[in-house]
């Protein structure tokens, strides 16, 4: 199984559970690991035949822009369901990162795995 990767795509979002968290935007890191097959898009050199990162990571940007949850969690839940859902990969790995969101670390945040790396 090939994987396809996406590391920080950065996007400032509302997230939180502290009320001072809520009235200020926050920028977010996310990282993707997406399993699927890169051969017929390597033979063929046309991206249809392949997940486009790039069509992925519009869609994320604007989702997440556009939330307003609590938990790192949530998010990557959220995440998880759109790549999986919306563009057919069957496993996706997915971290988020919240910068400097406790004092003393350059960053905390919440790795999920979901689906099946098997086709």
């Amino acid at each position: 199984m090939d994987i396809l990767f996406v590391r920080e795509l950065k996007v400032d979002t509302r997230i939180g559970i502290y009320d001072w968290e809520r009235q200020v935007k926050q920028t977010v890191l996310i990282d993707l690991d997406i399993a699927g097959d890169a051969g017929a898009a390597a033979r063929t050199d046309k991206v249809e035949n392949t997940i486009n990162y790039q069509t992925i990571c519009q869609r994320l940007v604007a989702h997440i822009a556009a939330s307003e949850v609590e938990l790192v969690e949530t998010l990557a839940e959220q995440i998880a369901d759109i790549v999986r859902g919306e563009f057919g990969a069957t496993w996706v790995q997915v971290t988020v990162h919240k910068p400097a969101a406790v004092r003393g670390t350059r960053d905390v945040g919440v790795r999920i795995e979901r689906g099946s790396r098997l086709p």
